[in-house]
């Protein structure tokens, strides 16, 4: 009687699903880098963009550039005058911070393509867009109330 309860009991054969693992492994790596790499042939925010072609790529890195800046500016300029009425003000504040976030996500899935220059030029439209708020560019006595408070890590 055990018998015939064993024979009804008997074990699937193993699967491959190491090879399919090795294999799925092997197409990932051939489609994105997981380390810092130099040069065009990056995949930059959307699908088979920019692709190797190098007017692409210097777009790329131009727009990665401008979206760090505008990061910044967003951070730094008063766009709600004193007195407003505070329904339209809170609007006002809320759709700048959906904006400036918006913007910080698409950065940092820019980064994500581990591309050298993008970090280079993300880092450095950063530095650009902080150093234009900075002291170097404020009267002695203009007031530091902001519309947003600066992004926290």
């Amino acid at each position: 009687m055990d018998h015939d309860m064993d024979h009804g009991m008997a074990m699937a054969p193993k699967s491959s699903s190491s090879t399919n693992d090795t294999m799925m492994m092997g197409q990932m790596h051939d489609m994105m880098h997981m380390t810092f790499f130099w040069g065009k042939d990056a995949l930059i925010l959307f699908d088979n963009w920019p692709a190797g072609n190098s007017g692409k790529y210097v777009l790329a890195l131009i727009l990665v550039f401008a979206m760090s800046i505008l990061i910044e500016f967003l951070s730094s300029t008063r766009f709600i005058k004193p007195g407003s009425n505070p329904i339209v003000a809170g609007l006002v504040q809320t759709l700048l911070h959906v904006l400036r976030v918006g913007l910080a996500y698409l950065v940092m899935l820019a980064l994500m393509s581990f591309n050298g220059g993008v970090f280079l030029v993300a880092v450095l439209g950063h530095a650009v867009g902080f150093f234009f708020r900075s002291r170097a560019f404020k009267k002695p006595h203009q007031d530091e109330n902001f519309d947003l408070p600066p992004l926290s890590c």
